[in-house]
């Protein structure tokens, strides 16, 4: 090695140390995080619930603000919804609360603090920016609002059963024009009414009267402490909580009849008749479950019968049931202009019934509304003058029924007497002629023993005459029967006969021809042989030896012995034809 080179010695660079106690510093100071972020700061929300946030630190809001949004120091607007979530608790604190749950056939009724303020004497928010209660309802389901800014009420929805309708009143807004229904953005009755159904209203902003529709009764009775109204019979509900919402909606509107009947200082309207027990419609708070209610009429009224001077000057009291119906396209008109049910009758139907009653009543003599006739026809004039004033009403009368009728006694009793003295005589004239008839009948009876007696005999001698020419038929027809019996049988003995000779003729005719054939045979034999004579020689030699063998052999004339040796019988020679 020379002088000019130099020893290189490695130097170690102070940077690469410091970066590695750098990188263990993080990551010791990222576990340590982690376990603080994962042991302190972690909170879990189950289901159904939600947390509600307070920030400790961050920017100040503005004075009077209770929800804050994030970033800004107090309760975060947003709450968290459930599952896992990641909070520093020096910084934030939580708490967690059950979700708003609004179960089915129920709503909830939001109440905000936050936002605008409402204009004086308002309590319906105009939208969701405002504070107020919201107009619009929450339906079944689960909702997450914070409740520190809005309070949510869970109230009944309102369910109207058949056989009524719901007429609907805006509780917010301008007043509307009287006499007018009241449109968007003004209080009063609107024109579209609720049919018999499930309905998720704010009662806040909307207040709901369940009238009954279809076939009612007013009755005034004289001596009872009130008139009644009835209404046709509620149908009954299949499903329970429908039932309890149907039975929660009425007893809402009675609790609404019984408050205007007590601001108008008159006794209660209503009562219920259950059955044998009656209660007035006091007894029926707003409950908080259902209550049973009766399928049986509703009473209204007033205690007092239409009375009125009949034409000769006499005093007459009527008990009277009219009959009306209220059509649900005219409900809401009806409402607008009368109010309620008890109200209809009240302003409208009972004072035309006595009117009206008065009206026609006194064109009457008072004996007329003792005889049937007389009551008839009164009662059919005020049916059709009561149906046409009260149909400028929208108000449809049926029938007006006369149940009792009171006049003074002192004109009762003559003609009562007169009544009874006519209905004796009608009843003696009516036995008088009982008893013609029932000698009538006697007469009858006897002719008819008679004629079944007629009728017996009748039937001996026709049965009688039967049976001989019954008989008869019957031995005709055996004899008859006798008789072709021997002509059948004759016929089959000649048939016997024909056939015996048929029989004997052809077996003779076969005989015959057979035997004539076999001659003809032989005869033919023997010409072909030569003659009889070698015929017979052939015979002659079949009946020797049945074991000989015989052989013709024609040889020219000559002797049969000589024949005989040569083994061949000579045989002529055959004609030539």
């Amino acid at each position: 090695m020379s002088q000019a080179e130099e020893k290189v010695v490695p130097v170690q660079s102070p940077v690469k140390p410091a970066v590695m106690a750098v990188a263990v510093l993080g990551f010791i100071a990222l576990a340590v995080y982690l376990v603080y972020l994962w042991g302190f700061c972690r909170f879990y929300v189950p289901a159904g619930h939600m947390a509600v946030v307070t920030a400790k630190s961050g920017k100040a809001p503005a004075p009077g603000t209770i929800l804050v949004e994030r970033g800004e120091k107090g309760i975060w607007r947003e709450v968290l919804p459930e599952g896992r979530h990641f909070l520093d608790p020096v910084q934030y604190d939580v708490k967690i609360v059950p979700a708003v749950s609004i179960p089915l056939g129920k709503v909830g009724i939001v109440t905000a603090k936050v936002g605008k303020e409402l204009a004086p004497g308002e309590i319906i928010a105009p939208d969701r920016e405002s504070k107020g209660v919201w107009r619009d309802v929450l339906g079944p389901g689960v909702y997450r609002l914070n409740p520190e800014g809005y309070s949510v009420e869970v109230a009944d929805a309102i369910n109207i059963p058949a056989g009524y309708a719901g007429v609907v009143t805006s509780q917010s807004g301008r007043p509307a024009a009287p006499g007018e229904f009241a449109r968007p953005g003004e209080r009063g009755v609107l024109s579209d009414i609720l049919q018999p159904g499930l309905y998720y209203l704010n009662r806040y902003a909307y207040q709901v009267n369940v009238i009954e529709i279809g076939m009612n009764q007013v009755t005034m009775a004289a001596g009872s402490n009130e008139s009644m109204v009835s209404t046709r019979s509620r149908l009954s509900n299949a499903t329970d909580a429908l039932a309890e919402l149907e039975s929660n909606t009425l007893n809402f509107q009675k609790k609404l009849r019984r408050e205007r009947a007590e601001r108008m200082n008159a006794a209660p309207a209503v009562t219920v008749s259950d059955g044998n027990r009656k209660s007035a419609v006091g007894a029926f708070p707003l409950p908080k479950a259902a209550a049973p209610l009766p399928a049986e009429a509703q009473i209204f009224g007033i205690s007092r019968a239409v009375e009125f001077p009949s034409r000769d000057g006499f005093k007459v009291a009527l008990d009277m049931t009219v009959e009306f119906e209220l059509m649900p396209e005219n409900l809401a008109k009806i409402y607008l202009l009368y109010g309620d049910l008890p109200q209809v009758v009240e302003k409208i139907i009972l004072p035309q019934v006595l009117s009206v009653s008065r009206l026609k009543g006194s064109s009457y003599r008072a004996q007329d509304f003792i005889m049937g006739e007389g009551r008839e026809t009164f009662q059919y004039d005020l049916s059709q003058v009561l149906g046409e004033t009260l149909a400028g009403r929208s108000i449809i009368v049926h029938n007006a029924i006369i149940r009792n009728v009171d006049i003074p006694i002192n004109i009762l009793s003559p003609i009562r007497a007169v009544s009874l003295a006519k209905e004796q005589n009608l009843t003696n004239e009516s036995l008088q002629g009982t008893a013609k008839k029932l000698a009538e009948l006697n007469i009858e009876t006897e002719l008819i023993e008679q004629r079944r007696r007629e009728v017996v005999q009748e039937t001996e001698k026709l049965v009688a005459r039967i049976a001989a020419e019954r008989d008869q038929a019957v031995a005709q027809l055996k004899a008859e029967t006798e008789l072709t019996v021997a002509e059948l049988k004759l016929k089959k003995s000649e048939l016997l006969a024909k056939i015996a000779q048929l029989k004997g003729e052809t077996e003779v005719k076969t005989r015959y021809l057979v035997d004539n054939e076999t001659a003809r045979g032989e005869l033919l034999k023997a010409e072909a042989l030569g003659g009889a004579a070698k015929l017979s020689e052939l015979k002659l030699v079949d009946s020797l030896n049945p074991e000989v063998e015989t052989r013709i052999i024609y040889a020219g004339p000559g002797t049969l012995w000589t024949d005989l040796k040569a083994g061949a019988l000579p045989l002529s020679a055959a004609p030539e034809k």
